[in-house]
């Protein structure tokens, strides 16, 4: 029980945090190993899908350039600034308020994955990672540029609450790190108890797919059950269909990466009001100022 009734440090969590975002990088590229000679064997390893997870690295570390250059001082400073001025309480970093805050991280990246996918703004980042026609380990690392910024304002909340902003730091790495291992096609569906509560390659296959009953499903980071609860879940069934329906077709990082940024630059210049432009930004990335229906769900229209 002292377990449960002891509090860690900060510097005890970003030490658990390095070393848990080590071990797991070295897991995942034990994984893709295990995938790429998958493919050696069956013989279909093409130049393309090569070509892809190369570039999947090369984004990564962009975005790990640009957040540790340019947004990891802000992000700091605006976790540590809510916790002195405005947190309610302060909470006890113990076993048990660090299960917590990792059940309502993941809630709370539920939400940012959702807005991501359904505004033109955070698709516009966000498409980078659905833009990959495959589906291995080497897709969890394909980021777009503004992947380090729509985290805080959905997990600033928590640190209002009463979390140190270091276990919140933490929590948000967990939920992403536990899901490098379901971009891979190796594993099958798992046992129903767990299907059926946790996050699974099977669910985040889906999520991946363009398949019309497959777009904008499957949000979750950890626990499926949040997709059940808002009605966003759906159940593989067919074989997924990977990638965005407006295909980028081109391996080019410097294409990959900036093709959402671009795709709504061109939008935003053709609007032809304030309200027009608001509807490109935080509107479904597939709505139209002509449109008069409810948008559909969408990986890429426009």
């Amino acid at each position: 029980m002292e377990f449960f009734t002891a509090t860690f440090t900060e510097i005890q969590i970003y030490d658990f945090n390095v070393e848990l975002e080590y071990w797991m990088f070295i897991a995942s590229l034990g994984l893709l190993f295990v995938e790429v000679f998958k493919r050696l064997i069956t013989k279909s390893l093409s130049r393309n899908i090569i070509g892809d997870g190369v570039t999947n690295f090369i984004t990564y570390y962009a975005v790990v350039g640009i957040y540790y250059v340019a947004l990891s001082s802000v992000y700091i400073s605006i976790y540590y600034s809510v916790s002195y001025y405005f947190s309610i309480v302060s909470i006890p970093t113990t076993a048990w308020s660090i299960a917590l805050c990792i059940m309502l991280a993941d809630l709370a990246y539920y939400f940012e994955h959702r807005f991501t996918h359904r505004t033109g703004i955070g698709w516009s980042t966000h498409t980078v990672h659905h833009s990959s026609p495959y589906f291995n380990l080497s897709v969890a690392y394909r980021f777009g540029p503004l992947d380090g910024v729509f985290p805080v304002f959905f997990h600033v909340p928590l640190v209002i609450v009463g979390f140190n902003p270091a276990l919140v730091f933490f929590a948000e790495a967990l939920v992403l790190l536990y899901q490098t291992p379901l971009h891979t096609e190796l594993i099958g569906k798992l046992p129903k108890p767990v299907e059926s509560i946790f996050n699974t390659p099977s669910h985040h296959r889906v999520h991946h797919g363009k398949n019309p009953q497959y777009i904008d499903k499957n949000y979750a980071g950890i626990f499926i059950i949040w997709d059940k609860m808002f009605g966003t879940f759906e159940e593989e069934r067919e074989k997924v269909d990977y990638g965005i329906t407006n295909a980028i077709e081109s391996v080019n990082p410097f294409i990959v990466f900036f093709h959402g940024l671009s795709r709504l630059t061109h939008r935003v210049g053709r609007a032809q009001s304030v309200s027009e432009v608001f509807g490109c930004l935080f509107l479904p990335p597939d709505w139209t100022p002509s449109q008069n229906t409810k948008p559909s769900a969408t990986r890429e229209q426009v």
